[in-house]
C-alpha cells in the first residue's frame, strides 16, 4: 500500500509536525466491516482525492491549511484483532492530545472511533458526542466482538452525552442503549418543515463536542462509495449547515470521517469526504 505523506500536497512549512495546529490520523482498518470489505483503502483514495481540492474556502473567505496540517504514520495492527487497534489509536490520539493539537482520524470502519472517543473522553470530562451515521452502532457486541463497527458508540453511550444524527436502520436490541432524548431518526429530518432540528441538536450538545461522521449518513445519491450504503440520507448543504452551526456555537474539539470504501472508477465519495474533511477545518479556524 503506498503511503501518503501529506495532504493536498502541501509544502512542507505547512505540513511538519511543529507548525501544524492540525493532524491527520489514518487508520487503514477494516476487519470488521460485515458485508463489503475495503475501508481499510480509505485512508490512501482520502488523501490521493486531497490533491485536486482547492485550498481556498469561499464561504469562509480562507486557506485553513496555513494553519498546518501534519500526518501522522498510518496506524497497523500485527494482526487482525480491532481490541488492538482500538488500543493504538486511544493511544496515538492521546499522544497528540497532549501536544494541544487539533486531532481529526481517517478511517478504515468505525470501530476506529472506539479509541479516539475513548482518549478524548479522558481529557475532557464534559464532552459530549455528535454521531452522524445511516446506523446506530450501539449492539454490545457483534459477531462475538464488542470491538466490531456495529458496537463503535456502545461505549461512548455508556460515558457520554451521545446526539445521534441521520440514523435511518438499527436493530431492535440497539433501542435498549439509545440515549431517547439525544436521536434523531432520518425520516423526523425530512418531515420537518424548517431548522427547528439544528437548534433542537444545538442545545443537546455540552460544550466541548467530538463529531464522529461515517460517509454513509450522506445520502447514497452523492456518497455511494461506503460499506452499507442506505437510502434517504443527507444531503450536502443541509450537512452543511447543521456543522457550521455546531462549529459556530460549540467548541468542537477534533471529528473522525470513516468508512470511506472507495470504488473503480467512482470518485464522487472520495473528493467528498476530502471536501467535507477541508469544511470542516475552515469552520474551526476561519
Amino acid at each position: 500500500m503506498k503511503i501518503k505523506k501529506n495532504f493536498s500536497n502541501i509544502s512542507y512549512k505547512y505540513s511538519n509536525l511543529k507548525n501544524s495546529n492540525i493532524v491527520i490520523i489514518p487508520v487503514p482498518y477494516d476487519y470488521t466491516q460485515t458485508w463489503k470489505k475495503g475501508a481499510k483503502y480509505g485512508p490512501n483514495a482520502f488523501f490521493n482525492a486531497s490533491n485536486y481540492i482547492e485550498l481556498y474556502d469561499i464561504e469562509t473567505d480562507y486557506e485553513v491549511y496555513k494553519k498546518g496540517i501534519f500526518v501522522t504514520p498510518y496506524i497497523k495492527t500485527n494482526s487482525n484483532s480491532s481490541e488492538e487497534m482500538v488500543k493504538k489509536v486511544y493511544y496515538i490520539t492521546k499522544k497528540f492530545l497532549s501536544k494541544k493539537k487539533f486531532i481529526t482520524l481517517i478511517g478504515g470502519d468505525h470501530s476506529i472511533s472506539i479509541g479516539s472517543i475513548r482518549a478524548f473522553g479522558e481529557k475532557y470530562s464534559d464532552i459530549s458526542i455528535l454521531h452522524m451515521d445511516a446506523h446506530a452502532d450501539l449492539r454490545p457486541i457483534y459477531n462475538g466482538n464488542p470491538y466490531n463497527h456495529a458496537c463503535s458508540m456502545h461505549e461512548a453511550s455508556k460515558k457520554h452525552s451521545l446526539i445521534q444524527v441521520g440514523i435511518r436502520s438499527m436493530d431492535i436490541i440497539e433501542k435498549n442503549f439509545i440515549q431517547k432524548k439525544n436521536i434523531l431518526y432520518m425520516h423526523n429530518i425530512f418531515n420537518c418543515n424548517n431548522d427547528s432540528w439544528i437548534d433542537d441538536i444545538i442545545n443537546k450538545l455540552s460544550y466541548n463536542v467530538f463529531i464522529s461522521i461515517d460517509i454513509d449518513v450522506f445520502d447514497p445519491s452523492i456518497a455511494p462509495a461506503t460499506g452499507t450504503p442506505e437510502p434517504g440520507g443527507l444531503d450536502w448543504y443541509t450537512s452543511l449547515k447543521l456543522f457550521k452551526n455546531v462549529f459556530n456555537i460549540k467548541n468542537v474539539v477534533g471529528f473522525d470521517i470513516v468508512e470511506l470504501l472507495p470504488h473503480k472508477n467512482e470518485f464522487r465519495t472520495d473528493f467528498l469526504a476530502v471536501k467535507l474533511f477541508y469544511k470542516l477545518l475552515s469552520y474551526k479556524f476561519y
